[in-house]
């Protein structure tokens, strides 16, 4: 990534996640700038996407079928962060590794990787897009990003605690320009099964929203794994369906899909979201430094 820059856009995004080589099984990616009002916590998404695409360059032959990651320490916005690649198996038909991401010595998160050569069909079914309103009659969502436009169906203000419904949400996304590149475009679609999860699971209780998240109520993604269903190709808009099943004890579990706007199933996710309320003793650390 170039270090002059001074702005998120959809080109910084993918230049973030095309991680470099840094020795046998070892990659290196840089954080990007701080996000939106200071923010200075990398996203546990951008970390996934980073990892997917350094799966992908340590096995070239093989196609990325799905990651699940567990994020154990936050990310910081500055020094680089090591991706190791352990390579658990390596087959001619499959492949699996452990993908550690490494900041100042310390790991902040796992991600298993299965890679295969993927064949032609035996049997083949997928769920159906859900019918719900389409781009043009959803609300534009304040979630700016040069290169991205997300409008969500029948949700106008995301964040806000009177915001309530069932624990569903439904995003249309388009890209300008679409990753060419299968790892960049995994990594993309990888990006954003973080966004929603955890005001999904809110929405369906009045007087909570995001817009408390790290003020009074500490949120966060712990895990997020996704599933490529090949081929992960696509133009024009792209529905992200979420639906929180259950939250309690502090945790929310929300799954999810990703569909093209013709029908056709691109990947499916699940996440666990941490949700509960802020610690007294958070209060000495700045609210943007937060998990």
């Amino acid at each position: 990534m170039t270090q002059d820059a001074t702005a998120w856009s959809l080109a910084v995004l993918l230049d973030v996640f095309d991680v470099e080589p840094g020795g046998p099984d070892r990659f290196t990616g840089m954080t990007g700038i701080e996000g939106e009002e200071g923010r200075v916590i990398v996203e546990g998404t951008q970390v996934l996407a980073q990892a997917i695409v350094a799966a992908a360059k340590r096995f070239p032959d093989k196609s990325i079928r799905s990651a699940q990651a567990v994020f154990a320490r936050a990310v910081m916005v500055g020094p680089p962060v090591e991706f190791d690649v352990d390579v658990v198996h390596e087959g001619r038909s499959v492949a699996t590794a452990v993908v550690a991401a490494v900041q100042n010595g310390k790991r902040c998160a796992t991600v298993t990787v299965l890679a295969d050569v993927p064949t032609a069909d035996l049997i083949a079914h997928h769920l159906p897009r859900p019918a719900v309103a389409g781009p043009d009659e959803a609300f534009v969502a304040r979630m700016p990003l040069p290169g991205r436009d997300v409008r969500l169906v029948d949700v106008e203000h995301v964040n806000s605690p009177d915001e309530v419904g069932p624990p569903e949400l439904y995003a249309w996304l388009a890209y300008d320009p679409v990753p060419r590149r299968a790892d960049l475009a995994k990594a993309l679609l990888a990006h954003f099964t973080g966004h929603l999860g955890i005001s999904t699971t809110m929405r369906a209780h009045a007087g909570i929203g995001t817009s408390q998240a790290h003020l009074t109520v500490s949120t966060a993604p712990m895990t997020i794994a996704i599933s490529f269903h090949e081929p992960v190709r696509w133009d024009g808009w792209i529905l992200y369906s979420h639906e929180s099943t259950q939250v309690g004890a502090g945790m929310s579990y929300v799954r999810g899909t990703v569909h093209t706007q013709d029908g056709a199933l691109l990947a499916s996710f699940v996440q666990d979201g941490l949700i509960r309320p802020l610690r007294t003793t958070d209060s000495a650390v700045d609210s943007n430094a937060r998990l």
